[in-house]
């Protein structure tokens, strides 16, 4: 057993019961995993302050005062993208004080300010915001069952070779160009498959593969007619067709096409890819592919994946992504008279 060199207070208390009771040094060192001359100084300060803690220590002298410490901390609220470098040079200008950028940190940290990567959200206009709280308000009190027979669809576009910035690897110094640390690329991902996908509360569509550019004319020949509107048909006639406002989805012929077969189209408001529960499937079936098989080297190959995962896609998950823009969802986020609150992307 590794010996540590202190306690916690709780360890510390449950030594000097046991020395109270008669047990030794060593007795107790060894329980607790300690030298004896730890356990020994632990009594000797126990009976000379009646305390357990440790003594103060007057340690190596801060280089900043409180004042500095509080321009540092205002320069990370007042700028939330500057760098320690920045905030490093601004001290030194303002209060002729020479730190370090660890320093600038270590400051920070004590305040609980921590760099991360900054939370992803569309640009909204007033426009925007106005149109998704009253897309949020019309829906609101829809119930499940009327969530159960929309079908969310979109489509989207798998590279292959992923960019995967959230990817790291584990290396000791110098190992940075080590063959197992490095990870190949090309430009533009390797190439890319186009799919289209739609889902409901108890069912989904075939994964459909687009090649070159979608038109209108070809979302109308090759989706509508021979997936979507069987699809629906299959629902039942309060079925809704959810969609976005890309081009081909909102080209004429297509408006023309939906009313002449009678499919009741959801109004989607303008630049809300995160309102489709979708793009959580995406996501997921992304982390599937990477997680299942081993990295395509070619697009059909890619391909065969995707059709593979979306087959086993869990419909209990797809139910649960159905819900997520539920009565209670949407309420949970929306604030007093119908503001959101600051930190949910939704409608903000």
């Amino acid at each position: 057993m590794v010996q540590r060199r202190s306690l916690p207070d709780v360890d510390k208390g449950r030594a000097l019961a046991w020395l109270q009771r008669g047990a030794t040094f060593r007795a107790v060192a060894h329980r607790l995993g300690v030298s004896p001359s730890v356990v020994w100084r632990l009594q000797e300060r126990w009976r000379a302050t009646g305390r357990v803690q440790d003594r103060p220590r007057s340690g190596r002298p801060k280089k900043t005062d409180a004042r500095a410490d509080r321009y540092i901390v205002r320069q990370a609220l007042t700028s939330r993208t500057i760098t320690v470098e920045r905030i490093r040079v601004q001290l030194r200008v303002a209060t002729n004080i020479q730190v370090s950028t660890q320093t600038i940190r270590n400051r920070l940290h004590n305040v609980r300010l921590h760099s991360r990567v900054p939370a992803k959200k569309p640009k909204l206009t007033p426009v925007h915001k106005r149109a998704r709280r009253d897309w949020s308000a019309r829906h609101s009190r829809w119930t499940r069952h009327q969530w159960a027979t929309v079908l969310f669809s979109d489509e989207s576009r798998f590279n292959l070779m992923h960019p995967d910035k959230r990817l790291s690897v584990w290396r000791r110094e110098g190992e940075r160009f080590n063959q197992d640390c490095v990870q190949e690329v090309l430009a533009y991902g390797g190439g890319s498959v186009m799919v289209w996908g739609g889902f409901s509360a108890n069912h989904k569509t075939p994964l459909y593969h687009i090649q070159g550019n979608l038109t209108g004319a070809r979302y109308r020949d090759e989706i509508l007619g021979p997936i979507v509107i069987p699809f629906l048909q299959q629902l039942g006639p309060q079925a809704t067709l959810q969609d976005d406002n890309a081009t081909p989805h909102r080209a004429r012929v297509v408006g023309a096409f939906l009313q002449q077969q009678g499919v009741h189209r959801m109004e989607w408001p303008a630049c809300s890819p995160d309102l489709n529960p979708i793009e959580n499937v995406w996501d997921h079936l992304d982390r599937q592919l990477r997680d299942n098989h081993p990295p395509p080297n070619t697009l059909q190959d890619l391909l065969a994946y995707l059709q593979h995962e979306w087959q086993n896609l869990d419909q209990q998950l797809l139910r649960r992504q159905s819900c997520a823009v539920h009565a209670s969802t949407l309420q949970r986020m929306l604030g007093p008279a119908g503001c959101p609150y600051p930190l949910l992307t939704l409608f903000c």
